[in-house]
């Protein structure tokens, strides 16, 4: 018999909320759809505001995830990784899934003044913008928009796009990815990035923006805002920068 919903001093959707978790984590398992809210609102006799309430706490703490148009379902355990230099396709294939690519854009353009700057590209060069959407075992995981020098890639928008350019750049133009900047901060998904990454609108996400270098020059500017409930960064931290800063202030200054 299922659990009741009464009235007290713990609020109705608090009391919901444990009870799908209990079904998620219990009953269903990842991946899987959890009763409509009209079923909700039926077996347990509460509101609709009662049922989007409770569903959208487990949503927010990563148990459960809406897709457009399609339900509310258990949510798949996040990626994890750690930051190293890696493509998107060596680093999902690493965890044993498959990555894949929708190709969305390929142009040559004069990129913005940032751009500019981080590739080297001077008073009049040009740059390959590329758009896309990253998957992880069908699931769209990342949404990336790269910039490529035009002078150090040409051709690059007739070839293969849909794998690793890290690959690609190798085995094509004899340039290989040694080095990079990458820095990390936090948005909401919205509009046309929550809709092609199949997420709901405000959903966290984790943008990393990377300047890869091949022998010190620069080949590629990219920002991919990743779905921050499938991808998690962990990092080891340790204190050997910080043991030998302090032997160095203890040695006599004579």
């Amino acid at each position: 018999m299922s659990p009741r919903i009464e009235d007290g001093p713990r609020p109705k959707h608090v009391q919901l909320s444990d009870v799908l978790a209990e079904l998620a984590t219990r009953d269903l398992g990842p991946g899987a759809s959890i009763p409509s809210e009209r079923e909700l609102m039926t077996t347990y006799d509460v509101s609709r505001a009662t049922v989007r309430k409770a569903i959208d706490s487990l949503v927010v703490g990563g148990l459960l995830e809406k897709i457009h148009g399609k339900g509310t379902f258990v949510a798949r355990p996040r990626v994890q990784t750690s930051l190293h230099l890696a493509s998107f396709s060596e680093d999902m294939r690493r965890r044993g899934l498959v990555p894949a690519t929708r190709l969305m854009r390929v142009d040559e353009e004069r990129p913005p003044p940032e751009v500019v700057k981080a590739l080297r590209l001077g008073a009049r060069g040009t740059a390959w913008r590329i758009d896309r959407v990253r998957l992880a075992d069908g699931q769209p995981m990342a949404i990336e928009q790269g910039w490529y020098p035009c002078s150090l890639l040409p051709g690059l928008d007739t070839a293969d796009l849909t794998g690793s350019l890290y690959t690609l750049f190798a085995s094509s133009y004899d340039l290989v990815i040694d080095g990079a900047e990458q820095t990390l901060w936090g948005e909401a998904a919205e509009g046309a990035t929550a809709r092609r990454l199949e997420a709901p609108v405000h959903t966290p996400l984790l943008v990393f923006r990377r300047v890869s270098t091949a022998a010190g020059r620069p080949v590629e500017y990219v920002v991919s805002r990743y779905r921050g409930d499938r991808y998690q960064v962990h990092m080891s931290l340790g204190a050997e920068q910080r043991a030998a800063r302090k032997k160095s202030t203890r040695r006599d200054p004579s």
